[in-house]
């Protein structure tokens, strides 16, 4: 059945014959060859604005995930301080508030700031974190990332563990010396003087997060209490909980099991410029790669305006042949939602294939140019990460889609208004 013959049978909306002739609308000829090139090039655009919004809102999922997960795993989720006196009776408080429901452990601990001393270098800055052996073996991040060495007879001993990157950086293996600086030391008649003590490097640990495994130093609780003048004492109480985003209703829970004046700070307040910044990062990035996608309806709206213009004798034999408005506006709507929804599906299969082997392709862009693409020392991980999700997902999908039909109402709305004189015009 030629086009003539079809339109003069009666056919509802979206029938096979305007499939058909959009679809041989779409097809490239010779003396098409500029419109066949914009579609193309539409599509193109489509594909990778469609790609690079689920990648990068992907990667940028992926990293605050995984920052989330190891700075709510090496720290806690709620922070309590005494107000009134020293921290002397730490062992029944976080007895106490362990028995509150949705706490999942409360571990008393010890922190200070000290210079580290090893083989190489100056020295650094490092946060010891006095902490029992049976408290550090719930921190699961850290005793089951040990690299090298155990934790075995941690609170008997006198050695520490430390991240594998301060290793590297002092030049420690397993079994050296660390000498820990610290400036609150002995009270003298001439002054404080610094304290320096040096330690057995008992364990090397890696949780994946550079700024802790080049910082933080696990020292016995016992001997943490010797060292910065603390005996009897704890410095805080770290609460570790099942649900962190519920910490605002564990709060009166927690102040009542303590039995005493305490300050609670959440992870949300300890964190928030940081994430805060973050998300508006994220948010930043989704508008700015939304109008990649944009760009490209741009370029269906220009392309389907030179197929109705290249197309006025073909519409005027088809409105001659009976052809209604609706038939002409539904062809080319048809034409250029081709493009839009072929284009998304091709950038959503492209994004979800980046998506899935981000990594491995990291490591081969950085095999081709020779430069580190992601230094763990700026960007704290270790790896690129990338957390897709379903609704954000979902929802560039819609918005690809909206906008390809939206790009393609006008140019139809024109070829569907011509009439069969005006339309040889354009012959």
């Amino acid at each position: 059945m030629n086009e003539a013959a079809a339109a003069r049978s009666p056919a509802g909306a979206f029938s096979g014959f305007e499939r058909m002739v959009a679809w041989r609308y779409l097809r490239s000829r010779r003396k098409e060859t500029v419109i066949s090139v914009i579609a193309s090039i539409s599509f193109l655009g489509i594909m990778l604005g469609v790609a690079t919004l689920i990648v990068v809102m992907a990667v940028m999922n992926g990293f605050r995930a995984e920052l989330l997960t190891r700075i709510l795993g090496v720290n806690g989720h709620l922070i309590a301080q005494p107000l009134d006196s020293p921290l002397e009776d730490y062992a029944q408080v976080a007895s106490r508030i362990n028995g509150v429901a949705g706490v999942k452990y409360a571990i008393p601990l010890i922190d200070g700031q000290v210079l580290a001393q090893g083989n190489i270098g100056g020295g650094a800055g490092a946060l010891v974190r006095g902490i029992r052996a049976e408290d550090l073996g719930k921190i699961s991040i850290v005793s089951s990332n040990i690299k090298q060495g155990t934790l075995d007879g941690f609170d008997t001993g006198e050695g520490v563990a430390i991240g594998k990157r301060m290793a590297e950086n002092l030049g420690l293996v397993l079994g050296d010396t660390i000498t820990l600086i610290s400036p609150d030391g002995d009270v003298t008649p001439l002054g404080t003087t610094p304290r320096m003590k040096g330690y057995k490097v008992a364990a090397i640990f890696e949780v994946g997060m550079s700024e802790y495994d080049s910082s933080i130093v696990y020292m016995p609780f016992s001997e943490a209490q010797l060292y910065f003048n603390m005996d009897g004492r704890a410095q805080t109480i770290e609460i570790y909980v099942d649900n962190p985003d519920n910490v605002d209703a564990l709060k009166p829970l927690v102040e009542q099991a303590a039995q005493r004046p305490v300050d609670l700070v959440d992870w949300r307040q300890r964190n928030e410029t940081f994430f805060s910044a973050l998300q508006v990062e994220r948010n930043v990035m989704f508008m700015i790669l939304t109008l990649i996608v944009l760009v490209a309806a741009l370029n269906i709206i220009s392309g389907l305006i030179m197929l109705v213009k290249d197309k006025g004798h073909d519409i005027a034999i088809l409105r001659t042949m009976g052809a209604s408005r609706g038939a002409i506006l539904r062809i080319f709507l048809m034409t250029g939602a081709a493009i839009g929804v072929t284009g998304t599906i091709a950038g959503v299969l492209l994004g979800v294939v980046i998506c899935l082997n981000i990594e491995s392709i990291r490591q081969f862009f950085s095999w081709m140019t020779g430069r580190i693409l992601f230094n763990p020392e700026l960007y704290f991980l270790s790896q690129l990460p990338a957390k897709m999700d379903p609704r954000e997902t979902i929802y560039v999908v819609i918005m690809a889609l909206a906008l390809s039909f939206i790009a393609t109402v006008f140019p139809a709305w024109r070829a569907a208004r011509l009439d069969p004189v005006e339309a040889l015009r354009y012959e």
